[in-house]
């Protein structure tokens, strides 16, 4: 199927490949560079040729423009989290997102009472049991916090005294920060 094709079972448009979709971007941010796959195949990697010292610079602006936003509402997280001893080792960026990474189960447990006020029943939280109703606490509290925001909370089986947070967008990552300033 190439980019002017039409998906004969939905009669859409098929999306363009990736390299289409780098090129078209390239373009429209007045950059000159020549973008390849070496095959047909949307799975192939894609291939930028050489840009000049003046078009790499302004990628790179593009770029940061672009993820300044997530950066920043990532930084921010972290510093609030920080100001309340919830220690986020994993916090990150990634492909647009902001990823929370591994938590111990006290400090979830100590972001699940900040958002949502709950009492829980143990102040060091560390069995699996514990770690479930963590989790279950988490996921109650981060769409009330966040107006409907949703967080992937996973028991570590093999470490029962850690969560797994998964990632969620800049906006999400803002309304969290409210959430915990108040």
């Amino acid at each position: 199927m190439t980019d002017t094709d039409t998906d004969t079972r939905t009669h859409t448009p098929a999306p363009p490949s990736p390299s289409a979709e780098l090129r078209a971007a390239l373009s429209e941010a007045g950059l000159n560079a020549r973008v390849t796959t070496p095959d047909a195949d949307a799975q192939n990697p894609v291939r930028v040729t050489l840009l000049s010292p003046t078009d790499a610079r302004q990628l790179a602006r593009l770029i940061r423009t672009g993820t300044k936003r997530t950066l920043k509402a990532a930084r921010s997280l972290r510093e609030i989290c920080e100001g309340y001893r919830i220690d986020l080792p994993g916090l990150r960026v990634e492909q647009g997102r902001i990823t929370l990474g591994p938590i111990r189960i006290d400090d979830a447990a100590r972001l699940a009472r900040l958002l949502d006020s709950v009492p829980l029943a143990t102040e060091q939280p560390s069995t699996t049991a514990e770690a479930a109703t963590v989790k279950a606490l988490l996921d109650h509290a981060f769409p009330q916090a966040t107006g409907g925001g949703t967080l992937s909370v996973s028991v570590r089986e093999e470490t029962p005294n850690l969560l797994d947070l998964g990632s969620i967008d800049a906006r999400a990552a803002r309304r969290l920060i409210r959430a915990l300033q108040f």
